[in-house]
């Protein structure tokens, strides 16, 4: 389940660094394919919440559970994982603006996207340098077994970076590949 976690924040990583080159092309007034930028944001929506976050919850639930856990850690992933939700669909919605041709200033759009990016950003070190390795430090392999039996889901597949690439996912898989 870890290295799930982790191979899904890398693939993140990835799509923020993408983000970060359209922000520069954004401050140079150049054109930006937001299509694109639409299609990550949907990644990032879809597949955290149907899979990545349940995987999340369900560990570190566990972990502060049955573990003397700080109290501070809790509360941080709480608020930030809300921080991002709220980042996620004020961004997500002025993408839907900006689809449907409103006139929306670069400078809205460059400060909703560094803002989305910031925050995801942060948040994954948080959890790699100082959450991840807390939880695999404390937890044992019986641990880790009841886990996987209350994983509700069926193995998944990355609709993004599995085997098979999700229609609505190609052309962002694509330009990946390019990259």
């Amino acid at each position: 389940m870890l290295s799930t976690i982790h191979n899904d924040h890398a693939n993140m990583n990835l799509l923020l660094t993408l983000l970060r080159k359209k922000i520069q092309l954004l401050e140079k007034d150049e054109k930006i394919d937001y299509r694109l930028i639409k299609t990550v944001i949907s990644y990032l929506r879809n597949y955290s919440d149907k899979y990545h976050h349940p995987m999340e919850d369900l560990i570190y639930d566990y972990y502060l559970k049955y573990r003397d856990a700080p109290k501070e850690l809790s509360i941080r992933l709480s608020e930030e994982h809300k921080t991002i939700k709220n980042a996620t669909i004020e961004l997500d919605e002025l993408l839907d603006m900006i689809l449907l041709d409103a006139i929306v200033p670069t400078a809205l759009c460059i400060e909703k996207l560094r803002n989305f990016v910031n925050l995801n950003s942060a948040h994954l070190v948080f959890e790699e340098q100082e959450v991840l390795p807390l939880i695999k430090e404390s937890l044992s392999a019986d641990d880790w077994s009841n886990l996987q039996r209350q994983w509700q889901h069926e193995a998944y597949k990355d609709p993004l970076f599995g085997d098979d690439i999700a229609e609505q996912y190609r052309t962002l898989a694509s330009y990946i590949k390019k990259k």
